[in-house]
């Protein structure tokens, strides 16, 4: 951890914040070999647009939920609706309901 000789507790704050949030983002390997791909959340995505999925983020647990729920690297995706954050898409032949916070989880 960095220690700040002169400054404010707030700033020594943003400074923890911004390296836990560098620390916590990490790519898919195929993602990662190809080098920048331009990424954002599923929760971005605009109604009625075909996407294909790039990465499934978050822990080991959500990632295999979801990955069960056919929200694999490479399948495509379609967001049939949008209410207050949350989403109704087709995957896989599917209709499947996402929180926000699952929908953002998953990249495209």
């Amino acid at each position: 951890m960095t220690k700040l000789v002169c400054g404010s507790k707030l700033q020594f704050a943003k400074k923890v914040r911004a390296t836990n949030l560098k620390s916590n983002i990490r790519l898919a390997p195929a993602i990662q070999k190809k080098g920048m791909v331009p990424i954002m959340p599923l929760t971005f995505a605009a109604t009625g647009e075909v996407n294909t999925i790039k990465a499934v983020r978050g822990r080991n647990e959500t990632v295999r939920f979801l990955e069960s729920m056919g929200f694999v690297e490479g399948a495509a995706i379609t967001v049939v609706s949008k209410l207050a954050g949350n989403l109704i898409v087709n995957v896989k032949d599917a209709r499947v309901a996402l929180n926000k916070d699952l929908a953002s989880k998953i990249m495209i």
